[in-house]
């Protein structure tokens, strides 16, 4: 790699770039499961690259005393062990067995780095068969997408990029691509940022507060939740049932400038065993949790949630079918409970969790009754990789200062994009502008007290309290009569003279 020190860094080329890297797999693999590959190789990169910068920086600062700089370069964010680098990776591109070597050099990395990397790489193979194709065909695959990471304007050293996140930027952008073809599988591990950023300024983290995303795919939520805090003292959570996509959250996150470890994000099924606990019978608690799960998740343990040893479905047990109530029973219950501290929730749902009926509706009642529920927020159709239907934002609240529920009718707010429809900065505004005054606005936000709500039967679709019907315009009856007569009378005209034609013809008969 030549030195592209003086070369301003732009982040549309270096998205261009890894975008164009994909080529490697498109077409071949499938997008949900391609992105494993080109996503670590990127993260590789890059802590080769920064391991590169500080080693060089230091070995100038100690006059070439290679043992001092190793010694000093132990205490680096992430030790990257000798030979487990892109570069030599990237030497070794022509080897028949290079899906084998770039396994060993991620385990060597993960080892070397136990708190914060165990386990992250273990669900990704580079020497898969099913995946990757045969020998031949394999070996061509990894040493085409060593080759294209190995360009100059890939080059990620921190003395080049100074403090821009382009890094970060581009891990997100190639995740929001990769959603874009995934389909249905897309909603598994993203959330648009929009979205993300809408949910991080409601549920508006504070310096201090523990955060957590018990449903986190690629972690996006946490991130701009973690960016609404910025500087100031917080701790992110989350788990994640999916491994490869746990392992592209942890990525992320440290490709944002995230502090997590392993203790911190989980692998593991949030519903049937989580993991974030402080003993058996015990759920850690947080200030605030947000999630994006997993729409009306079938077979979701409904069956053990009667002797659920957290007592998280005290309020009823959802359908087995449909795992939407299971997600926020489990929110709800690991959040703090003045006075203690002010526990929230934000989370994504289908419309469906707003009135229907059956065991979903009595929790819902009860969830009212306990005065939890804060806000409803209606988002505008396809919004979401992998589903068209329009979806909700609850907002529940552990200290609500009174019984009032904030509905907000936001969708036909949005910009229709080619594929997928999406929030602008001003549909953001209007959002928030009436979620903090939570007044009475024109066939968009109605305030209802539990009283009016219980008369709906505890029915919280929209339409009930939003009234957006815009009526017809009145009809004047004598211009519309008089239109028909004129018109009968051109058309009375037209066959008159379509009749001498025929006439002329000889065909009137």
């Amino acid at each position: 790699m030549t030195d592209a020190t003086s070369t301003p860094i732009n982040q549309d080329e270096i998205n261009t770039i890894l975008w164009k890297a994909c080529d490697t797999f498109r077409g071949t693999i499938d997008p949900s499961e391609y992105k494993n590959y080109i996503l670590v190789m990127l993260f590789v990169k890059y802590i080769s690259d920064v391991w590169k910068d500080r080693s060089d920086t230091l070995l100038a600062q100690y006059d070439g005393d290679q043992a001092r700089v190793d010694r000093q370069m132990r205490y680096e964010p992430f030790v990257l062990p000798d030979k487990a680098d892109y570069y030599t990776l990237y030497q070794q591109r022509n080897e028949p067995n290079i899906g084998e070597l770039i396994n060993i050099a991620l385990e060597k990395i993960e080892d070397a780095n136990k708190q914060k990397l165990e386990n992250v790489f273990r669900n990704i193979d580079f020497n898969s068969e099913s995946n990757l194709g045969r020998t031949k065909q394999r070996n061509d695959r990894l040493k085409n997408l060593l080759e294209d990471f190995n360009d100059d304007r890939l080059d990620m050293r921190p003395s080049r990029i100074g403090d821009l996140d382009v890094i970060g930027n581009a891990y997100e952008y190639l995740i929001g691509k990769f959603a874009s073809g995934a389909g249905k599988k897309a909603g598994e591990f993203y959330t648009p940022p929009e979205v993300s950023l809408l949910l991080a300024d409601l549920l508006d983290p504070q310096p201090g507060d523990r955060i957590c995303d018990p449903a986190c795919g690629s972690g996006s939520l946490l991130i701009k939740c973690a960016q609404r805090v910025g500087e100031a003292n917080y701790s992110v959570w989350g788990q994640e049932a999916n491994g490869a996509t746990w392992a592209l959250c942890m990525m992320n996150m440290f490709l944002h400038g995230v502090s997590v470890s392993t203790q911190n994000i989980r692998w593991t099924d949030t519903l049937k065993d989580p993991r974030l606990t402080t003993n058996a019978n015990t759920l850690e608690r947080f200030n605030v949790v947000v999630a994006n799960p997993p729409f009306s998740l079938d077979k979701w343990g409904a069956k053990d949630a009667p002797n659920d040893p957290f007592n998280r479905f005290h309020r009823g047990v959802p359908p087995k079918s449909k795992g939407d109530y299971a997600f926020i029973s489990h929110m709800i219950e690991t959040t703090f409970i003045p006075p203690s501290a002010n526990g929230r929730v934000g989370v994504i749902v289908p419309h469906g969790v707003l009135f229907r009926g059956g065991a979903e509706g009595k929790i819902r009642q009860k969830l009212i009754e306990e005065n939890l529920l804060d806000t409803v927020i209606g988002l505008p159709e396809n919004l979401f990789y992998g589903t068209g239907i329009p979806a909700a934002i609850l907002i529940f609240k552990r200290n609500k200062p009174d019984t009032s529920v904030l509905f907000i009718d936001a969708s036909r707010d949005y910009e229709q994009g080619t594929t997928q429809n999406y929030l602008r900065r001003e549909h953001h505004e209007a959002i928030m502008d009436a979620y903090h005054a939570r007044e009475f606005v024109d066939k968009y936000a109605y305030v209802a007290d539990h009283d009016e709500i219980a008369e709906n039967d505890y029915n919280l679709n929209i339409p009930r309290y939003v009234d957006t019907f815009e009526p017809e315009p009145p009809v004047d009856m004598a211009a519309v009569n008089a239109e028909i007569s004129d018109l009968r009378g051109k058309l009375a005209d037209v066959e008159a003279r379509m009749q001498a034609y025929l006439k002329e013809l000889g065909l009137d008969e």
